[in-house]
């Protein structure tokens, strides 16, 4: 009686420290970081800075173009693929209609509700603004205009809120004019704050379109 009873307390301990090893990993976050969960899964934004990362078990993305798309992304809509602003621009980097039909999309229900498909439009979007663009990043890429230094990746990325015909604007006035949007966010703000990163791996393409 003694070592059946004995064996059933053993088996017990020996359970319970195994399942103490499976329970999930709490990480300590910040509410910056997630997005809402009803637009989708939790997802931890990356940072730029690797000491963030320390005693969090995600991958540090420095200036990588997943870092870069992300950057973008919450700046636009804190990353929500649902996301519509007051004057209807959608989705996770805030695309118009007219800006979709460009890229090949014309249903905007289906973009949406599509993540893959918006990831795709905002690649195809910028192959086509690399391409229209290309004189100016050769011209301009290295410099300092307007007291910003002036990349590939915040050219691109002032594109993208801007267009390609502010941006070139931008260049003409030497950086005296520049558009800003109907919050008040600036071309220029974004060719400083999205500098730097890694976007040599865009192929400019001024038909690029995505495939559905």
């Amino acid at each position: 009686m003694i070592n059946k009873w004995s064996f059933y307390t053993t088996l017990t301990i020996i359970v319970a420290f195994l399942s103490s090893g499976f329970k999930p990993f709490d990480l300590e976050t910040n509410q910056w970081f997630f997005t809402d969960e009803k637009d989708g899964a939790h997802y931890l934004f990356p940072s730029q800075k690797q000491n963030e990362y320390t005693n969090l078990s995600v991958p540090f993305t420095g200036k990588f173009f997943v870092g870069y798309k992300e950057a973008i992304a919450f700046k636009e809509s804190q990353g929500k693929y649902k996301k519509i602003n007051s004057l209807g621009y959608m989705g996770k980097y805030q695309f118009g209609t007219e800006t979709l039909k460009t890229v090949g999309i014309h249903d905007s229900s289906r973009f949406l509700n599509s993540p893959k498909m918006q990831e795709k439009a905002f690649v195809a979007l910028l192959a086509k603004n690399k391409s229209e663009l290309k004189n100016v990043i050769e011209k301009y890429e290295g410099k300092v205009v307007a007291g910003i230094l002036v990349t590939e990746s915040g050219i691109l990325a002032a594109a993208h809120l801007g267009g390609v015909g502010s941006v070139k604007k931008f260049f003409r006035n030497n950086g005296n004019r520049y558009y800003k949007d109907a919050y008040g966010t600036s071309i220029r703000t974004y060719m400083r704050d999205f500098g730097g990163y890694e976007t040599s791996g865009i192929v400019a393409n001024s038909n690029a379109k995505v495939s559905l």
